[in-house]
């Protein structure tokens, strides 16, 4: 589903360049789970950030579903993020105006869906990570677990065939990084999207069926 040949990304600082990923190469089946685990600074979410076309590689192609993304229009690119792709942060980047309905049905709006429609999904995949109690909850109302849940029903509204999560328990304490690392494993079986988990939590990338380290830029 998701393939990545040859990629390479260098940035230009102060009239160097620094190479931060160097001929990485993976293959993600439908359904899989990976985690890419290592150092802060080694790339990690530079690679996820490729894998979702926030930005493109220096070097190398990506193919999401046997379309070249290095290819696709800026429109084409967008409608793949917001109906294809799940993306879940260390800090949720929640609007904090909003309610946890309101934050989670942003995706379907955007896809241009009758509100009643984006409200129904909205509560349905809120009640499906356990927050069928909290709809009407603000942000600043939630806890740093249930925040996170938001953020995560909010990848999963579309039903994307790939979620990308960027150090999702980062930001939370040890109970709840547990709870939300069990969330993630268990939508994984259960829905069977795809998933790629950028960590330094050793208990959630064991949850993955796959880890893989990035080491001096590349994937090992």
């Amino acid at each position: 589903m998701l393939v990545l040949q040859d990629i390479y990304k260098t940035y230009s600082h102060l009239g160097d360049s620094i190479e931060v990923l160097k001929g990485i190469n993976l293959n993600l089946a439908a359904g899989e789970s990976l985690a890419i685990i290592g150092a802060s600074g080694v790339g990690k979410s530079t690679l996820l950030h490729i894998m979702g076309s926030l930005e493109p590689p220096t070097k190398g192609t990506v193919f999401f579903a046997d379309r070249k993304v290095g290819d696709m229009d800026e429109p084409a690119l967008c409608s793949l993020r917001n109906r294809e792709i799940g993306f879940v942060f260390q800090f949720h980047h929640l609007l904090p105006e909003f309610n946890a309905l309101e934050n989670a049905m942003m995706p379907a709006l955007i896809a241009r869906h009758p509100l009643k429609r984006a409200m129904n999904l909205a509560e349905d995949v809120l009640r499906q990570v356990g927050l069928g109690n909290r709809l009407n909850h603000r942000t600043g109302e939630m806890s740093g677990g249930e925040q996170q849940r938001v953020a995560i029903a909010r990848a999963l509204i579309m039903k994307p065939r790939l979620i990308l999560a960027d150090e999702p328990t980062g930001n939370l304490d040890w109970k709840t990084g547990e709870e939300v690392a069990d969330l993630l494993a268990k939508l994984n079986r259960e829905i069977g999207t795809a998933m790629v988990v950028a960590t330094h939590n050793q208990r959630l990338a064991a949850r993955m069926s796959a880890q893989r380290e990035i080491v001096g830029g590349e994937l090992i």
